[in-house]
Formats: structure tokens, C-alpha cells, sequence
């Protein structure tokens, strides 16, 4: 008896060692798994922030190239509507939408400086101008800074052993990335 009895505690003991250790890789890997989370969050928030810094200096940029061109109103109207989809946007994936939309619109207020001259010698539109342009690089930053870190989230949910702790705790692969604009991928028409 007390040789099977010390081979059914060696067999529980072994037993309740792997149940220890994969239910710590589990815990382990949650808590890598929401601080990830927590990091695509973060880097979202501060893509958020300077996309609000952008859509509040819009106004005045509008305001003051109205003043040097009052019959451009569609490209005004263009501009308060995508301005008007971002800041109501509720999600990431709608945020991303309508910040395509509204470089589109801001695109043709800066067309209007080549059609209006008179607004490249005004000093306050090319404060707001070098303004807008310091803010576009900072959402420049911020978006290559959110897409890391849901690339570094993607991949480790991916990964083994991982891929099936994300499962049974809930974590999904996120594809919220920025991505170009249309716009932005067709080659500009450059002519001497």
C-alpha cells in the first residue's frame, strides 16, 4: 500500500504542478494582454487629442481665408461638415473615417492659397497655417505611435500559446490602424 499510495502522490503532485503552471502562463499572459490594451488606448487618446487640437484651429483658419475669398462657400461648407463628423464620431474606426474626410476638405483650403495670393502675405493666416502644419505632424506621430502599438497587441494575441489565453479571456484582434487616405495615394500631377 505504501508504494501505490506514493505513486498516486507523485501523480498528484505532477498533476497539480501543471495545473499551476499553466494556469500562471494563463494570469501571465492576461495581464500582458491588458496592459497591451491599455497601451493601444493610450496611443489612442493622444491621436484623439491632436485631432481635436487640429479641428479647433480650423475655425479660425476658415475665418480668416473667408475673409480674403467669400465666394469659395462649398469648400467652407465642406470643411464645417467633416469638422462636424469628427468631433461627433464615438469610436476609433469613426474617428479615422471622418479625419480622412476632413484632410480631403483641408486640402482645398490650402488649393485656395494658390488661387488668392493676397491670403499667403496675410501674417494670420500663415500662423494658423504653420500651426495647422506643427499639429499635422503631430498627429503624424501620435497615429504611427497608435499603430505600433496595436501591431504589438496583434501580435501577441496571435502568437502560441497565447492566441488561446486571448480566446477564453475575451481579447480580439483590433484593426482599427490608420491607413492613407485615397487621396493621399494617388501621385500629385507636377508640371513645369
Amino acid at each position: 500500500m505504501s508504494r501505490g499510495l506514493g505513486i498516486t502522490l507523485a501523480v498528484l503532485g505532477v498533476l497539480l504542478l501543471v495545473v499551476f503552471v499553466v494556469f500562471g502562463s494563463y494570469v501571465s499572459a492576461r495581464n500582458q494582454m491588458v496592459g497591451k490594451d491599455q497601451a493601444v488606448k493610450a496611443a489612442w487618446s493622444e491621436v484623439d487629442v491632436q485631432l481635436e487640437r487640429r479641428a479647433d484651429l480650423i475655425p479660425n483658419l476658415v475665418s480668416t481665408v473667408k475673409g480674403f475669398t467669400k465666394e469659395e462657400s462649398s469648400v467652407f461648407a465642406d470643411i464645417a461638415q467633416a469638422r462636424d463628423g469628427l468631433m461627433n464620431a464615438q469610436t476609433p474606426e469613426a474617428k479615422i473615417a471622418a479625419n480622412n474626410q476632413l484632410d480631403g476638405a483641408l486640402a482645398k483650403v490650402l488649393v485656395l492659397t494658390e488661387n488668392y495670393p493676397q491670403l499667403r502675405s496675410s501674417d494670420q493666416f500663415m500662423r494658423l497655417q504653420d500651426e495647422l502644419s506643427g499639429t499635422e505632424n503631430r498627429i503624424s506621430v501620435a497615429r504611427k505611435r497608435y499603430n505600433d502599438a496595436i501591431q504589438d497587441y496583434n501580435t501577441y494575441i496571435l502568437q502560441f500559446p497565447n492566441s488561446i489565453w486571448a480566446g477564453i479571456a475575451g481579447f480580439h484582434q483590433n484593426n482599427a490602424y490608420f491607413t492613407a487616405s485615397p487621396a493621399a495615394q494617388t501621385v500629385p500631377n507636377v508640371s513645369f
